[in-house]
């Protein structure tokens, strides 16, 4: 298979498995999905659907949480890692929203960027799910998949994402970066799934015999 025909077999092989595919952080607005995604640096979603309930009890928008006392925020979210950078950063970003924002998230990659704690992959995620405009989150199962595929030389995320933006129809980013990840959890872990192991990886390359190794991400 070429490149491109190994991207077309992924697309409608994930497309027939996740036809819709949920956005796996618990929210109810671009606000709380902005936070849980935050929280997820480093942390697993399952884990963050544990804190944020009681996060969000404390405020759950941008106006609340911004009077909320970062100490107190740290009592919440410490279970997720990284707790002082996580709590300092969700307390600044409100206020920021407030006073410069309105209230409302910003819905510009630019503006989501300059957020603290929000790198480039948060702001994507922050795009498609909340505002579904076409993005292309690169995480740590994306960027091992898409190298166990043959669909990127696995350089760096930013090469990764730009390999698969080029391949994939913009139509089918952000349905596709999910379906990659719950693949990825479910079928091609870096534990269960050398390159050699997962329906994936078998019909893609057949004739493989020895595992591949991976660039982190």
């Amino acid at each position: 298979m070429t490149k491109k025909q190994r991207a077309d077999h992924v697309r409608t092989r994930l497309a027939g498995l996740y036809p819709d595919p949920p956005i796996p952080l618990d929210h109810k607005d671009p606000y709380t999905l902005l936070v849980a995604v935050l929280l997820s640096a480093q942390c697993t979603d399952a884990r963050v659907n544990l804190v944020t309930p009681h996060l969000f009890a404390l405020a759950d928008a941008p106006e609340g949480m911004a009077e909320v006392p970062v100490e107190k925020i740290l009592g919440v979210v410490k279970p997720c890692g990284l707790g002082p950078q996580k709590a300092k950063a969700i307390s600044e970003l409100s206020k920021i929203i407030v006073r410069e924002h309105g209230g409302k998230v910003p819905n510009t990659l630019e503006a989501l960027e300059k957020l603290p704690g929000v790198g480039h992959k948060t702001a994507q995620v922050v795009m498609a799910q909340a505002f579904e405009v076409p993005s292309f989150p690169v995480d740590t199962h994306i960027h091992r998949l898409a190298q166990r595929w043959g669909l990127t030389s696995g350089s760096s995320v930013t090469q990764t994402e730009r390999d698969l933006k080029q391949l994939f129809p913009e139509s089918s980013w952000n349905k596709l970066h999910l379906q990659i990840i719950y693949y990825g959890r479910e079928h091609c872990s870096a534990r269960a799934c050398d390159g050699l192991s997962c329906m994936l990886c078998t019909e893609l390359y057949p004739d493989r015999k020895k595992s591949v190794k991976t660039r982190k991400a």
